[in-house]
């Protein structure tokens, strides 16, 4: 059959909605770079317009002809074993975009696919099709479906009303001031414009995204949002890292096993916990300082662009700056805990470290006879009051930036003792702290916990459990393990155990 037939045949196939999604996941705004074949030429007219017209004109030709030229692009792609490219991540997006919405192109070479993921150094596990979405989008996704075409339309008249911000943008006057979004794919068109459009003029991103939440809560709950939804609950998700599907992110798991008693069964807890997550997992037991650099080297390959979040389990001895490392040399920890934040592939997403080793040799020591031979081995603080907020400073959009992130943010390091303090371990399970929070983490999948909600939980856990010193002195004592945070959004657990799908070789 002829292509223009088939393609023709394609579009006619897919619902104005799809189109528009399909668009949305295409267009994605944060491509990484940098990459060859990227450069810093103004793509709104590729991104916005088609959008606007859409909008205004209440017909998908200018989407349909994007899509069109995506297909044949993609057609007349030579797949080159040499740098990775622009459009080789373009292409991966779009497949996936289109894998999720149930619009393959039936004549879509899936091989082209394969070959670009060979390029990208992908395991069998990366894929699957759902690591190249991007879950930022997902997230703006559900909000979109959580809203009427009415909400939709009170956030564009309130982005309207932001004369600085509209002024001279080509987009704003094609769609107009009134709009109808009630035919069947505008709403979403004018969401993802709108979207798309603060994105663009760096008001938000997968961390930031203040601006289209006091758009949201502009709206009349009663006739904008879908049954089921408020203008809270549409707020919160937006309030959340995007994690969406599977994988959760992936895991590196450290593990030093050298005169370490159950350090096997240490790997064995945080790998099958991974699993749970529904992350993608490496191990690298035994490390020594050059193998920590290779890793680090590793992670700032392209393909951990298409993460949402980083994990990391450290597991060694060590004293109150330090750890020690397989072949006997330390490394300092603050060394270790501010390189690995600071790869660029992980930027705005959420990183966790967990550090379990001792931060030195000092004790809470329990006395009495009681302890001898016991061992485990609110309203008025609500910011929307009007009386409050008129004492509080007006921090205008002119004094905001969402473009400079000190490294750390988005990272959460937990220890599994405080400093200078023992870190317990049992003689054939290893870590207690591995132990009660690998626990803590399965009870909780599904229960839509947070991670900080299970960290504080692990924390009344682990302190409550009687341990003992394996020295002659045989003395008990209480562990207490903390967590410093530089979040700036809440890391939900996954709903479901994240099975893997049965994508292994050429995509289905």
């Amino acid at each position: 059959m002829d292509e223009v037939i088939q393609v023709t045949q394609w579009l006619s196939s897919i619902t104005p909605r799809k189109k528009a999604k399909l668009f949305f996941f295409t267009t994605h705004a944060d491509a990484p770079s940098p990459m060859v074949g990227s450069n810093d030429v103004d793509t709104h007219e590729e991104t916005q317009l088609p959008l606007a017209t859409t909008v205004a004109l209440h017909n998908f030709k200018n989407i349909d002809e994007f899509l069109k030229k995506k297909v044949n692009t993609f057609s007349c792609y030579n797949v080159i074993e040499n740098e990775i490219t622009k459009t080789d991540y373009e292409h991966l997006r779009f497949y996936s975009a289109c894998k999720y919405l149930d619009v393959v192109p039936p004549f879509l070479d899936l091989e082209k696919i394969s070959a670009i993921q060979n390029k990208f150094e992908m395991t069998d596990e990366e894929r699957d099709y759902r690591l190249l979405l991007d879950s930022a989008d997902l997230v703006l996704e559900k909000v979109c479906d959580s809203l009427k075409p009415a909400g939709v339309s009170q956030m564009w008249t309130a982005l309207r009303k932001d004369r600085n911000l509209i002024r001279g943008v080509k987009t704003i006057d094609i769609i107009g001031f009134f709009v109808d979004p009630n035919p069947t794919g505008i709403k979403e068109c004018l969401f993802f414009s709108i979207v798309r459009f603060l994105q663009k003029a760096d008001k938000i991103n997968r961390v930031n995204t203040n601006r289209l939440e006091r758009l949201i809560a502009q709206c009349d709950e009663s006739s904008s949002c879908e049954e089921g939804k408020t203008i809270d609950f549409i707020i919160d998700s937006l309030r959340f890292y995007p994690t969406e599907l599977y994988p959760f992110g992936f895991c590196l798991i450290m593990c030093v096993i050298e005169g370490r008693d159950g350090a096997m069964q240490e790997i064995e807890k945080t790998m099958e916990i991974s699993r749970h997550l529904g992350m993608i997992t490496h191990t690298e037991k035994n490390p020594t300082k050059e193998t920590i650099e290779l890793v680090k080297k590793e992670l700032m390959k392209p393909k951990y662009q298409f993460y949402s979040s980083f994990a990391c389990w450290f597991m060694s001895h060590g004293d109150s700056n330090s750890m020690v490392l397989a072949d006997g040399e330390t490394i300092e920890r603050e060394w270790f805990l501010t390189s690995f934040p600071d790869i660029s592939t992980f930027q705005l997403k959420p990183k966790v470290f967990f550090m379990v080793s001792c931060r030195g040799a000092n004790k809470f020591s329990l006395k009495g006879d009681e302890f001898e031979g016991q061992s485990a081995t609110c309203d008025y603080y609500d910011i929307g009051s009007a009386l409050i907020r008129n004492r509080m400073l007006d921090i205008t959009d002119s004094v905001r930036d969402i473009s400079y992130v000190q490294p750390m943010m988005d990272t959460l390091v937990a220890y599994s003792t405080i400093l200078d303090h023992l870190s317990g371990r049992a003689n054939t399970h290893g870590s207690i702290y591995v132990d009660r929070a690998c626990v803590l983490m399965s009870e909780n999948i599904s229960r839509g916990r947070s991670l900080t909600e299970i960290l504080e939980h692990l924390s009344q856990d682990l302190h409550e459990i009687l341990q003992e010193t394996m020295d002659e002195d045989r003395i008990v004592y209480k562990q207490a393990c903390h967590y410093d945070s530089f979040f700036r959004k809440t890391l939900k657990l996954p709903y479901t155990r994240h099975p893997k799908e049965d994508v292994h070789s050429a995509p289905q």
